[in-house]
């Protein structure tokens, strides 16, 4: 196990801390998408900023994590990647 993998495990041992990520779920699992996205398409945030005629800092921003992407947003990135954007609800188990 890596450095940062035991910092993640010592941090969400907080019940605080795991809770709050939790929260965050909706976004990493739409950064690992782009990540995805990219890499399979073979190109680098620079090549899809020029794509989508924004900025490398813009596209790490989206691939970080950190904020909520638009649709339309979505919609761009996957055309740059030459992919296409999937909404799909599902039931919460209760």
């Amino acid at each position: 196990m890596n450095d940062l993998s035991k910092l993640k495990s010592r941090l969400l041992a907080d019940p605080e801390a795991r809770a709050e990520y939790g929260k965050q779920a909706p976004e990493f699992a739409i950064a690992r998408e782009l990540i995805a996205a990219r890499t399979r398409a073979g190109l680098t945030q620079g090549e899809i900023a020029e794509r989508m005629h924004t900025t490398q800092s813009t596209i790490a921003r989206l691939e970080s994590g950190r904020t909520m992407p638009s649709l339309r947003t979505l919609s761009r990135y996957a055309e740059a990647t030459g992919s296409r954007a999937v909404i799909k609800l599902e039931e919460t188990v209760a």
